[in-house]
């Protein structure tokens, strides 16, 4: 693949804003644009036939392309790539814009995933995309762990944080558990767990089981680590995902091919399948970051493209990340700072929760 940073550098002054028009036509319309609309709109008068070469200089670079027999060009993903990364202009959220998502933080009383989930609503309406939200773990100090025996083959781990937030999982306990045994273990985990966070007690309590062996009875040990995993099944990934605005793809779609690829993409989603190659990008600093179609596996199939920025907690820790799914022509010299201003507005909001 050709490096695009490179190519732009190899474009003359024409050139580059011939391929900057077609593809902000491009990106607003929908439509191929061809040399005669070009012509209007240049900044030096040149004739179309002038344009149709150039055009065909910069397909042949691969950064533009003809749709069926249209006359007109659009942008190919390498172009696109080359766009947003070189030529987009990126202008600051309106205030509309700004007080349509600031509007969804203001109720105190709500949990952190209510909160995200009017993020994401506000997010889909505002961009007219989809949203994503990546929640948090919930990371407050641990209070108390209990387990509860729920029949023969199912018990229930019960986990209170500090901040009064409650969660609780049901697992498969080890055979032959017996109330002593679950008191055992939930004492021995309360003893190791008070003020810790999940992810340091998880570390904890491995290291202390092997040099407490002798102490806690195969049993309840063995309760231990059954709870203990139940959590760690999904200690290391996001809480939850949050995908508001279906509806807004599935009206851009149109023709039925576009619309399955969509369903596809949403599939997708729902099964979380290949988040995690998602969430990887969050762990590579802060800032906005676009995926254009296959760029990213997720995407690959849907022709879509994602803008996505991660947000951080006090600790400067990136805890979850907020993006909008869309169709490539995306208008991302404006999604890209509403994108940003919701991830640095969401990180400020957890973050002073938590110091609450």
């Amino acid at each position: 693949m050709h490096d695009g940073r490179k190519l732009l550098g190899e474009l003359n002054d024409r050139s580059r804003e011939v391929f900057r028009r077609v593809v902000e036509g491009y990106l607003e319309s929908g439509d191929p644009v061809g040399s005669r609309t070009l012509t209007r709109t240049m900044s030096e008068k040149v004739s179309a036939a002038t344009i149709r070469n150039v055009m065909q200089d910069l397909e042949y670079m691969g950064l533009i392309g003809s749709p069926h027999a249209s006359a007109g060009r659009v942008p190919t993903q390498m172009g696109l790539r080359m766009f947003v990364d070189g030529l987009l202009e990126v202008t600051a959220p309106t205030d509309q814009d700004r007080d349509m998502i600031s509007a969804t933080l203001g109720g105190n009383s709500d949990d952190v995933g209510t909160m995200l989930d009017r993020v994401g609503a506000a997010l889909s309406g505002v961009t007219k995309g989809a949203s994503l939200v990546l929640a948090p773990k919930h990371e407050a100090p641990i209070k108390h762990i209990e387990f509860v025996s729920l029949s023969a083959e199912r018990a229930l781990v019960v986990l209170v944080f500090g901040d009064g937030h409650v969660e609780n999982r049901v697992f498969t306990p080890p055979m032959g558990q017996t109330p002593s045994s679950m008191r055992e273990a939930a004492n021995f985990l309360n003893a190791l767990a008070e003020g810790k966070t999940l992810t340091e007690l998880r570390r904890d309590v491995r290291v202390q089981i092997t040099e407490r062996r002798q102490e806690i009875d195969t049993l309840a040990h063995a309760m231990v680590e059954s709870g203990l995993a139940v959590w760690s099944e999904e200690g290391d990934g996001p809480e939850r995902l949050i995908v508001r605005g279906r509806s807004n793809l599935l009206e851009e779609g149109g023709d039925a091919e576009t619309l399955e690829r969509i369903r596809v993409l949403f599939d997708d989603l729902e099964r979380k399948r290949d988040i995690a190659d998602f969430l990887q990008l969050t762990d590579e600093g802060e800032g906005v970051r676009i995926f254009i179609g296959s760029e990213n596996r997720l995407f690959s199939l849907s022709g879509s493209s994602l803008v996505v920025s991660p947000y951080m907690n006090a600790d400067r820790k990136i805890i979850g990340a907020v993006g909008v799914i869309g169709p490539t022509r995306l208008n991302y010299g404006r999604i890209v700072p509403l994108v940003d201003y919701t991830a640095q507005l969401v990180g400020r909001m957890i973050s002073d929760r938590t110091e609450r």
